[in-house]
């Protein structure tokens, strides 16, 4: 789960990780009256959205007096932001953050995400900090300094020192930083992230270092432990049909392509997606019902994957287990007779009770494509887009 840069900043400071004065704002109103708390200007407005490449795209701006306070906020609340991370649609920007100028010297990167290869979690430094970690890496990959944290035994104090002195800063500054490094871990740990990043972390002309920019995301599966930071979730910043497939369990993510994908389990849904891809084709989506599905569950991700307009071609990639094969296709087709389906519709099951689903399918009166194995299944994919676009 993503939070806004003004909410990941509150945390910081819950933290003791020092950040710009600041205070977010919903109104114009709002916005003027934020002057009064905040340094004099010059100011910085923010947009508050989860994408990257703010600045880029016109999101952030500085302002030097009242007249262009008032004049950023009315341009970019109310309005949508369109960043490389949003696609065409843009993010709504309903709230914008007003900050003071700091007298910026060198620009750092930190961060904390996990190692998966590892099963370990890793703290991230470079001295060129202000632009995407991404970026870096495929530029200069020697500038970037990993430090890796033993589960065990969390990270030392040592470790933040040693991968602090990367960082090319003063020698005044080593400290500060190592005592950032160490809190930010602690919310890391503590709040069940995923990622917690400050770029850029900035030193300033008062000698202090502070974190100029804010990112949290928090792993999904640890938020019951956390009701402080479920009820910080924005469902307006995210895809709806996202929204309405976490409503039932279900994982679904948002893709560029045509053809809409319903497996069962992670793997499933990796192999799915290179299948697709090798055979020329593009997934809309994936639509992961997880491995103990439902057949609610199955009828609900089906008209989630009907509500997609981009969906040509239905490709279901399912592996009965504990639910099992038969169940999964009656299901299926009661969803299918409620809903309704237009596109084509290629199947492939195999697991437990899998001949009583075929002749489910088979006896259903719908035309649905039923492969042998997945190979076969992604060529008939292939062929139905190919088809389509030919009647095109």
């Amino acid at each position: 789960m993503k939070i806004h840069e003004y909410q990941a900043k509150q945390f910081f400071k819950d933290y003791n990780i020092p950040v710009p004065k600041g205070r977010v704002a919903e109104t114009v109103e709002e916005a003027l009256s934020a002057v009064s708390s905040i340094e004099p200007f010059p100011l910085v407005v923010k947009a508050q959205v989860h994408a990257g490449g703010r600045g880029k795209s016109g999101g952030i701006r500085r302002v030097n007096n009242i007249e262009e306070l008032r004049n950023a906020a009315s341009e970019l609340l109310g309005k949508r932001l369109i960043t490389p991370q949003t696609g065409t649609e843009g993010r709504l920007i309903d709230r914008i953050l007003i900050e003071e100028v700091l007298d910026i010297g060198k620009e750092v990167y930190g961060g904390i995400a996990i190692n998966r290869s590892k099963a370990c979690v890793a703290v991230l430094m470079s001295p060129e900090g202000g632009m995407e970690i991404e970026n870096i890496a495929e530029r200069s990959l020697e500038k970037i300094f990993v430090e890796t944290i033993d589960p065990c035994i969390g990270l030392r104090g040592f470790q933040a020192e040693r991968i602090c002195y990367c960082l090319e800063l003063d020698r005044s500054y080593l400290k500060k930083a190592s005592d950032i490094i160490m809190n930010l871990y602690n919310l890391f740990m503590e709040k069940d992230c995923s990622l917690a990043e400050i770029n850029p972390l900035v030193t300033t002309g008062r000698g202090e270092l502070v974190a100029l920019d804010a990112k949290i995301t928090f792993d999904d599966n640890a938020l019951y432990r956390h009701p402080d930071v479920s009820v910080l979730r924005d469902y307006r910043q995210e895809n709806p049909l996202e929204v309405e497939a976490s409503k039932y369990n279900l994982n679904y993510i948002k893709l560029k392509g045509n053809v809409g994908c319903m497996v069962n389990g992670a793997g499933l849904a990796m192999a799915t997606m290179d299948l697709i891809k090798y055979v020329g084709a593009e997934p809309a989506n994936f639509l992961d019902v997880g491995g103990g599905a439902t057949s609610r569950m199955i009828a609900e991700g089906l008209r989630i994957l009907l509500s997609d307009e981009d969906v040509k071609v239905i490709f279901i990639n399912i592996f009965g287990g504990i639910l099992r094969c038969d169940i999964l296709a009656r299901g299926f087709v009661d969803a299918a007779r409620t809903f309704g389906i237009s596109q084509p519709v290629v199947v492939r099951l195999e697991g437990t009770n899998v001949e009583k689903g075929k002749a489910i399918l088979e006896e259903s009166g719908f035309q649905f494509m039923i492969a042998e194995d997945m190979g076969q299944a992604a060529m008939m994919v292939a062929e139905e887009i190919g088809r389509l676009h030919y009647i095109r």
